[in-house]
């Protein structure tokens, strides 16, 4: 009787109801048929696929429909897992909700079910506090494990709707990561590490006695599923924070961190040892800050470089992993941010055959990606590119990149020096630190090469008398200085949950100087806030930048005692557009807010 609705030639004119239980194909299909979901010509291939649906009933109704890749009625798209799970919970007036792994309290959630229990129950816990249990499912209709769970947990039990290949996948994430930890702390027999806070002296015994297991296989599995998780969480930085009671792992997201995980003592200790040993670092050595790096390979098999930084904290050691995507690292001058006037600025800059071009900024204002993806476009099979750095942060076959190693003077101005060896054209280096880096970079100049370096300054007029403090010689930046890049990064403005606003004169105001014009089309939005987002507004990241270029009338102006106040007055004559006016710009077109922009602009704008 139940394929008796789905067979027939018409959808049902009366509402058909979903019924109680375990969700069944065939009344899923008819809902679906009669809310009228479904485009006609793909109505025949439910009543069909209905009729085999019995063999499948270990697989969920929802996953069989979105595998039949259905057209939705009047030409909107296809009906997509996603948007079947939230036709199912208005159908059955549940709550939807997209799990956001990032926020799911991973331990206390998977203490309150045992995991087999989740599984046949089609149920996962997100969340607990003292009032209630935030439980997901993909069976809206099955709620007989409702008054037990409420029983056992003496809490109340909000239930939510959520993708069923969402609920199968975090469930044996969470349980799996949860079983490692608690299998790593149980074998790990060492007492001194599960009684508070050992000294450095017990740690640096601990591992050079051997007794963190750094390849025990549920050590593995914990680091493994943490990189796993940050690839596809678009995390920037993994932290490895150790604390007394609880160590807490949290991932830097669109540079906000966000907390993800908490371990014990005794795992954090093994998990930072692990990610040591794939370093290649020394283990034994807990006392100094070391330095090391990972290649592996994302979930979609791409090549992912991590830099890892240890730290001795009071603790026990701090791990930060800076994950470098190349999809992230080099991109087009476009895809940074740059307008098509400021994309020409800068090429025509670093298309010159010698002279010294500067990006400037503070630490994670994208510096490196912009130089990067300039050499990876500079960088053809007639051109030698060669760069010093310290780290070496992404690895480019087009380049040939040289680390700086203090401990055997291999400083960046030893670097340049053998590097004008080397025959280059394009030269990298990776700062400007001192005056014999400085010099070293006019020289290569003087010699016929373009250079390219970084700077910390808050502009680009600052660029230029940091140069002066240095010591260089205003002469010599006035020949070889072409150009100045100050950039930041500013959060965009989550495409699936902003809105328009309207702003007044008095919001622009921080934005604009008294003479500057709004530009002509104004598209404000604001933040809202949805699951795409992580309910911050924000999804992604974008450049403001601040191209100034040295032309014959601001050159004439670099000398010893330069004033930057009237040479920046001298710069805004010749057009340099400001960070502030191009976030302005931004703004104005929609793709990020006022308050972004002001959080990142320097107190001199």
């Amino acid at each position: 009787m139940e394929n008796a609705a789905v067979e027939g030639s018409q959808a049902p004119s009366a509402p058909v109801a979903i019924a109680p239980g375990r969700l069944q194909f065939s009344n899923i299909a008819s809902a679906l048929l009669a809310d009228g979901l479904v485009a006609a010509h793909d109505q025949e291939r439910i009543r069909f696929s209905a009729q085999g649906a019995r063999n499948a009933s270990e697989v969920h109704p929802l996953v069989l429909l979105a595998n039949l890749k259905l057209a939705a009625a009047q030409g909107s798209g296809e009906l997509s897992l996603e948007r079947l799970t939230e036709w199912l919970a208005n159908r059955t007036h549940s709550r939807y909700l997209r799990i956001d792994p990032t926020r799911v309290d991973v331990a206390g959630a998977t203490a309150v079910v045992s995991h087999a229990y989740a599984r046949r129950h089609r149920i996962l816990p997100l969340a607990v506090d003292s009032e209630r249990v935030l439980v997901a499912t993909s069976e809206p209709m099955a709620r007989d494990w409702v008054p037990d769970l409420q029983h056992l947990s003496r809490r109340r039990i909000d239930m939510v709707l959520v993708n069923p290949l969402d609920l199968h996948r975090y469930s044996m994430e969470f349980f799996g990561v949860t079983r490692s930890v608690r299998n790593a702390r149980s074998d790990n027999r060492d007492g001194s590490n599960s009684s508070g806070l050992p000294s450095f002296e017990q740690l640096v015994e601990l591992g050079r006695a051997g007794d963190v297991n750094a390849d025990d296989h549920h050590v593995v599995s914990i680091v493994d599923w943490l990189l796993q998780y940050a690839y596809e969480q678009r995390a920037s930085d993994i932290h490895l924070e150790p604390r007394r009671d609880m160590g807490r792992v949290r991932f830097r997201i669109d540079g906000v961190l966000h907390k993800v995980f908490e371990l014990p003592p005794s795992v954090m200790t093994a998990v930072v040892s692990r990610i040591k040993v794939l370093g290649r670092m020394d283990l034994a050595e807990r006392r100094r800050p070391q330095d090391g790096r990972i290649k592996t390979r994302s979930p979609g098999g791409r090549e992912v470089e991590m830099r890892l930084s240890t730290m001795p904290t009071a603790f026990g050691e701090k791990c930060v992993m800076r994950i470098f995507d190349p999809d992230s690292a080099f991109k087009s001058i476009e895809q940074l941010g740059f307008s098509p006037e400021e994309a020409a600025g800068w090429n025509e800059l670093v298309a010159r055959p010698h002279g010294i071009v500067l990006v400037t900024g503070p630490t994670g204002s994208g510096k490196t990606t912009t130089l990067y993806s300039t050499l990876k476009r500079l960088a053809t099979p007639d051109v030698n590119v060669c760069t010093v750095e310290d780290p070496i942060e992404m690895i480019a076959p087009e380049f040939n990149q040289m680390q700086v190693q203090t401990n055997i003077d291999l400083d960046f101005a030893a670097g340049v020096r053998t590097l004008l060896r080397q025959d280059p054209d394009i030269i990298m280096i990776g700062e400007i630190r001192d005056l014999e880096t400085a010099q070293m970079a006019v020289q290569a100049s003087l010699t016929g090469h373009l250079v390219l370096s970084t700077l910390h300054t808050n502009d680009a007029p600052s660029a230029i008398t940091r140069l002066l403090d240095l010591g260089v010689p205003h002469y010599l930046i006035a020949s070889t200085v072409n150009g100045v890049l100050a950039q930041r990064l500013v959060r965009t403005l989550c495409p699936h949950c902003k809105v328009p606003d309207t702003l007044s004169e008095a919001d622009w105001a921080p934005l604009r100087h008294a003479h500057d014009a709004l530009p002509d089309v104004v598209t404000a939005y604001a933040p809202v806030g949805c699951l795409e987002c992580r309910r911050t507004g924000y999804m992604g990241r974008i450049g403001l930048y601040e191209l100034l270029p040295l032309g014959s009338r601001l050159r004439a102006r670099i000398t010893r005692d330069m004033d930057l106040a009237g040479f920046s007055k001298a710069a805004a004559a010749e057009g340099l557009r400001t960070l502030r006016r191009t976030g302005l710009e931004k703004v104005a077109a929609g793709l990020t807010t006022i308050e972004e922009v002001l959080s990142v602009l320097p107190p001199s704008e």
